[in-house]
């Protein structure tokens, strides 16, 4: 039986070798990320974070700045990359963000593969990246499908492992504040990255160096105030927990189900041999299940985050099997991923077709240039229907503090991001909205619950239509 190579203990091979290595092992990870994303190019958008995203991209090309007229509770590395990818292609579409998703899915599996390389020979190094995008959509669609913020997340944590590993402290730092700076759950990486940097004073500081002053710029280059506020400090209402247990286990519990059927092959394996040599590894898995649980929200793409060392550590336990049931196991993986890619092609899209008539309804009933409001959780509306949000408020979410995944205790105008009715109030003032849609459907934040905005509906607005459950008002022009 194999013993596990120390988690140090580089792999000796000549440049030449290294050279045949990857030009054999990166083709084949490409092709197996392209096979994988395929039902993400299949629908226009997957998930809500999706339209909010590109909304706010194309807020900030229209000379938005972010955390003042643009404003969510994310550092600001998604919106630029969507930003940045607009820009190129138009945004119109999506598929540029898509490819980038592609790209980063690819990024990981090689820094994975590099690193189980490394540690456990070549063969382990191939196995992860392959098992890494195998598992990869192991989840909803809505949830691996989408080019969202875990995606991006996933290969700047696995940069900042990979550089740890190698003792470049400077670059782990930079990875670190990357995923820092794509979401905040992201900084949980810097737990194993301390494991492997230990106590020495030097190494502390340069690592310390390098994730620090990327934060800093993005501070500076933004608003510092306003990026304290919207990633930090801001956010503790929605950090909080409210609501049902029950409710909140359940969710917690079916996608924690969902995943282990992803990963049904490699589980027997991890816990037959867990392996012993791979404590930073360990530190990285626990470190990324609590930014699971940050929040008690428990949203599937959430548990992306616990993939790249899961799939190192199941590495790691098939090194000391035999080679036949590493074989097996990634047959195993494969016949699962084979399952849940059809799951992304064959996928109801209710929420979808929701969210494109209404916006064929709003695009019917405004002028390009006109503002309007659409009062739900669904922000790709905005951009579906191609107009501008009449506020910076992208969904009810921040002016009421309901969110997915909770009951309708806590919310309220009494609730909301503090200050944010009175920017409200500001906003619809100096530009009414030429349309508001109410898509509550009778959630907790439905306009009769929320005294200013059914006072702004009485005294401006008529009810014009009501499009799949959603009632429209059209403002009424007074002489």
């Amino acid at each position: 039986m194999r013993a596990l190579l120390p988690a140090r203990s580089p792999s000796v091979t000549t440049p030449r070798a290294g050279r045949r290595y990857w030009t054999r092992v990166l083709p084949l990870l490409a092709a197996l990320a392209c096979l994988t994303r395929v039902p993400s190019f299949t629908r226009p958008c997957w998930n809500p974070d999706e339209g909010y995203l590109a909304v706010q991209a194309g807020l900030l090309a229209g000379g938005g700045r972010l955390y003042e007229t643009v404003v969510d509770r994310k550092p600001p590395l998604v919106p630029w990359l969507y930003q940045g990818a607009f820009a190129l292609t138009g945004s119109e579409s999506l598929v540029s963000v898509r490819v980038l998703a592609v790209l980063a899915q690819f990024a990981t599996a090689a820094l994975l593969a590099s690193l189980a390389r490394r540690r456990f020979g070549d063969g382990p190094g191939r196995t992860a990246g392959v098992l890494y995008l195998l598992v990869s959509v192991g989840l909803n669609p809505e949830d691996t499908q989408a080019a969202g913020f875990e995606v991006f997340i996933l290969p700047c944590t696995a940069a900042a492992l990979w550089c740890a590993d190698r003792r470049r402290w400077t670059a782990a730092g930079l990875a670190v504040a990357c995923a820092f700076l794509t979401k905040q759950t992201g900084a949980a990486v810097l737990l194993p990255v301390l494991w492997l940097c230990g106590p020495g004073r030097g190494p502390l500081l340069r690592l310390a160096a390098g994730a620090a002053l990327p934060v800093l710029g993005a501070a500076l280059v933004t608003d510092p105030s306003g990026f304290l506020f919207w990633t930090v400090t801001g956010s503790g209402s929605y950090a909080s927990f409210s609501g049902s247990w029950t409710h909140v286990l359940l969710r917690a519990a079916g996608n924690a189900a969902i995943l282990a059927v992803a990963c049904a092959a490699l589980l027997p394996a991890l816990a037959r041999r867990p392996p012993g040599r791979a404590a930073d590894l360990w530190v990285w898995l626990t470190a990324s299940a609590l930014a699971v649980g940050t929040g008690l929200h428990f949203f599937g793409h959430y548990y992306l985050q616990l993939l790249p060392p899961l799939t190192l550590l199941a590495t790691a336990a098939l090194t000391a099997l035999p080679r036949e049931r590493t074989a097996r196991a990634v047959l195993g993986t494969a016949c699962c991923c084979a399952l849940f890619l059809t799951w992304g092609l064959l996928a109801p899209r209710a929420s979808l077709d929701h969210s494109r008539r209404l916006a064929d309804a709003v695009a019917r009933a405004t002028a390009p240039d006109d503002r309007v409001l659409v009062w739900g959780m669904h922000p790709e509306t905005y951009w579906l229907a191609g107009r501008a949000p009449a506020s910076r408020y992208l969904t009810a979410g921040l002016l009421t503090n309901h969110s997915g995944g909770r009951s309708g205790a806590r919310v309220g105008e009494q609730y909301a991001v503090p200050g944010a009715w009175h920017v409200f109030r500001e906003e619809t003032a100096a530009r009414p909205p030429a349309l508001i849609v109410d898509d509550s459907r009778g959630a907790p934040y439905a306009p009769e619950h929320l005294p200013t905005l059914r006072r702004l509906l009485a005294e401006r607005y008529r009810e014009a239509a009501v499009v799949d459950g959603a009632v429209v008002y059209a403002r009424v022009r007074r002489p």
